[in-house]
């Protein structure tokens, strides 16, 4: 099925026809909902145990409306280490990229909304 986002504003996006209004992590086959992250906005290794596990080829990270988030080069080290491309850009951005890849079913989205 891959990823297919219908719209995204601050705060709120919505994907396959629902409506969420907190941080999410896109599976190719589900939502997780209310996404949260140890140290708020700043993104460490141990928030995407599950992704981890899921091992996609490419790892989305959207860093809210304003890129407030960190992604701190650890970080980003420690996906790659694990084989996981990954794209670090404002949610913006990472909604306009993972609209072009809808179809990919190797892609995992992690979307701050906020900020």
């Amino acid at each position: 099925m891959g990823i297919i986002i219908d719209a995204y504003s601050f705060g709120r996006i919505k994907i396959a026809g629902n409506e969420y209004t907190s941080d999410v992590i896109i599976y190719p086959d589900r939502v997780e909902a209310s996404w949260w992250r140890r140290e708020g906005h700043s993104l460490v290794p141990e928030d995407l145990t599950e992704v981890f596990l899921a091992a996609p080829a490419t790892l989305v990270i959207g860093t809210g409306y304003h890129g407030r988030m960190e992604v701190p080069a650890e970080t980003l080290e420690c996906i790659r280490s694990r084989g996981i491309q990954v794209l670090s850009v404002t949610t913006k951005d990472a909604v306009e990229f993972l609209r072009l890849r809808q179809e990919d079913n190797d892609v995992i989205a992690a979307l701050h909304l906020t900020c």
